[in-house]
């Protein structure tokens, strides 16, 4: 039997948004299912070598106020950085990760080289939603 599909559509670039990704996609590959994720706009600059690993770069879509309070609760409940929850899916499955190619031009990555070793590919928006529709379950975050 062929594995589940998943698509995800990441819009966004906020901490909140991008941890949740990653537990999203956690869960996915523990559920065994293949997943694609797509990386737009906001997200596709939370991706940029310069900006991932830095929190200071990205802030929280749903009340900024609140950044300093989620980043203290998800060090005290010893929650990954959410890069290391693609990190260890992409190690464990049949993840993908695809940065679109206008969402990288936006934030000056003209290359693969521009963002972090996670992204396998640059690509347009027609593959993103290509996968949408082959896709047992597909997410806009």
């Amino acid at each position: 039997m062929e594995n589940k599909r998943m698509t995800i559509a990441l819009f966004s670039g906020s901490l909140d948004k991008l941890t949740a990704s990653g537990v999203i996609l956690s869960g996915a590959v523990a559920d065994d299912m293949d997943v694609e994720v797509y990386v737009l706009l906001q997200g596709a600059r939370a991706f940029m070598k310069d900006i991932a690993g830095n929190t200071d770069e990205l802030e929280l879509a749903e009340n900024p106020k609140l950044k300093a309070q989620f980043l203290e609760s998800v060090e005290r409940l010893n929650v990954k950085p959410w890069l290391e929850f693609f990190r260890e899916a992409k190690e464990m499955a049949n993840v993908k990760v695809y940065i679109c190619g206008l969402a990288g031009k936006i934030w000056g990555g003209e290359k693969l080289g521009d963002f972090v070793d996670l992204a396998d590919d640059i690509v347009g928006i027609g593959e993103c939603i290509t996968s949408m529709e082959e896709s047992d379950i597909h997410l806009f975050i």
